[in-house]
Formats: C-alpha cells, sequence, structure tokens
C-alpha cells in the first residue's frame, strides 16, 4: 500500500450547513407573512369557538336536548369533537 494510492480512493464528505437545512419560509418576508396570517386565523378562530360556547351556554337545557347535545357536551360540540352516537339523551 503506497500513502499516495490511500489519497486517491479516499472520499470526502461535505458538510451542509444548518442555514441550508431551514425552510426558506423562516428567512423570507413572505414567510412572516404566513406566519402572521396563521397566527390571526387561529385567533379568529379561538374567538368564533368561545362565542359559540357562550351562546350555547346561555341556552337552557330543553333548547340544547332539542339540538341533540347536553350542558356538559357544549365544548366538545363546539370544536367538532362530539360523537353523535353519544349526543342522545334519554
Amino acid at each position: 500500500m503506497s500513502l499516495g494510492r490511500a489519497d486517491a480512493t479516499e472520499k470526502t464528505m461535505t458538510m451542509i450547513s444548518s442555514a441550508a437545512g431551514q425552510l426558506a419560509s423562516q428567512n423570507s418576508p413572505a414567510g412572516l407573512g404566513r406566519l402572521l396570517g396563521g397566527w390571526a386565523t387561529g385567533l379568529v378562530t379561538y374567538w368564533a369557538r368561545r362565542e359559540a360556547i357562550k351562546v350555547l351556554g346561555a341556552m337552557d337545557d330543553r333548547a340544547l336536548r332539542d339540538i341533540g347535545i347536553a350542558r356538559s357536551q357544549i365544548e366538545a360540540a363546539v370544536g367538532g369533537a362530539l360523537n353523535p352516537g353519544m349526543a342522545r339523551l334519554r
């Protein structure tokens, strides 16, 4: 084995900098706009859900039963997690 031959067959590894691996959206003004837009959409959705919970909470038990939910199921119903089979009251 000659020293020259080992150098010729040796493979080198390249290193990718951490900046190259980041998403472009984090580094651009458009990314900031998407971030703020997503935050604003989330905030509006939160407010709409809180308002729906407030309106349903103001209803009496009979009105809630008419639409198929119990008072304890208001938040689940607003969040969309309510199982329709469990909403029936006896």
